[in-house]
């Protein structure tokens, strides 16, 4: 099968082509032809010797990737969701070795759903891992109520635009910060106000806010607890902003904390109940073709991708 292996950390010159055997699956995984898988931060992170790395360095060939959809080419004894023909789509083996940058992916039963058939291969593999970290923050770790009142900062990235329709799903009053030229982007996916980080201080903009999404780091933890509420809580993604987000925001009388996604197939499933119904989106800013991996990490690891970014077969 066609492949695109990490040839030591670095830079985007180590992603290289490499033909491999067909991935042998066990009695709880199945085989996926892949047809389209997606290109988060993480992966950038990782080729260049952080993110999961440190899982990672022990194997080889270390191939990148968690987000895969495609069909179903042959079951493990012990499946019993899935059969041969099937699409599905998920997040494959996160955190570890996902192994989506193939032709071809051994990923466990439990870590799939069914595509629904009106959504295509490209937006359902864009709704694995940025769809997951937004649903399993906002449902399951903070628990978003109707009414609450949640600033979502960067929300046109992939995180980012998830979150603000999911929190508006949820019966949240959504504030959404981006640049000016996102504003009209992120007010049609749901957003009760915008406020354009480049031109605006967006403490001096809102108060009294339950629940800050925070995918940036650095100052913005400092600067958003200025806006929350006595018991508020603040969810910061980066790596590396534990310690820091906790104790700012315990000193506060605030809850900080910090979030890894991990594989699960239950919440792939309701994700996929969200795409079937309308109620959540992909935004595909650009597809990529396989030969173009470069292209597409030098895209992500610009900063400004609108959405998701996504290599197609």
């Amino acid at each position: 099968m066609k492949a695109i292996v990490l040839r030591g950390f670095g830079g985007v010159q180590n992603l290289e082509y490499s033909k491999l055997p067909l991935p042998e699956i066990s009695d709880n995984e199945v085989l996926i032809k892949v047809k389209a898988f997606s290109i988060n931060p993480v992966d950038i992170k990782t080729r260049l010797g952080k993110g999961q790395a440190s899982r990672l360095k022990e194997f080889n060939p270390i191939i990148l990737g968690w987000d895969v959809s495609g069909t179903v080419t042959d079951i493990g004894r012990s499946v019993t969701s899935f059969k041969v023909g099937d699409d599905v789509f998920g997040m494959v083996n996160f955190p570890g070795h996902g192994k989506a940058y193939a032709e071809y992916v051994a990923a466990p039963e439990l870590h799939l759903s069914l595509k629904p058939a009106a959504v295509s291969h490209e937006d359902a593999a864009g709704a694995s891992l940025a769809a997951m970290t937004a649903w399993q923050i906002l449902k399951e770790k903070v628990r978003i109520n109707p009414g609450d009142k949640v600033l979502i900062h960067s929300a046109a990235g992939g995180v980012g635009h998830y979150a603000v329709q999911m929190a508006k799903h949820l019966g949240a009053y959504v504030i959404a910060t981006s640049s000016a030229g996102n504003k009209n982007f992120v007010l049609d996916l749901g957003a009760s106000e915008h406020i354009d980080y480049e031109k605006q201080l967006f403490e001096n903009e809102v108060k009294d806010v339950d629940f800050v999404l925070d995918s940036i780091g650095g100052d913005y933890i400092d600067r958003s607890l200025k806006l929350m509420k006595p018991g508020g809580i603040i969810i910061s993604i980066p790596s590396g902003a534990s310690e820091s987000v906790k104790e700012k925001a315990g000193l506060k009388g605030m809850t900080g904390d910090t979030f890894r996604v991990q594989s699960d197939g239950k919440n792939m499933k309701e994700i996929a109940e969200l795409l079937e119904k309308g109620i959540v989106r992909s935004h595909i800013s650009k597809v990529f073709s396989f030969d173009e991996i470069q292209a597409a990490h030098q895209q992500i690891e610009s900063g400004k991708t609108k959405g998701k970014i996504v290599v197609s077969f």
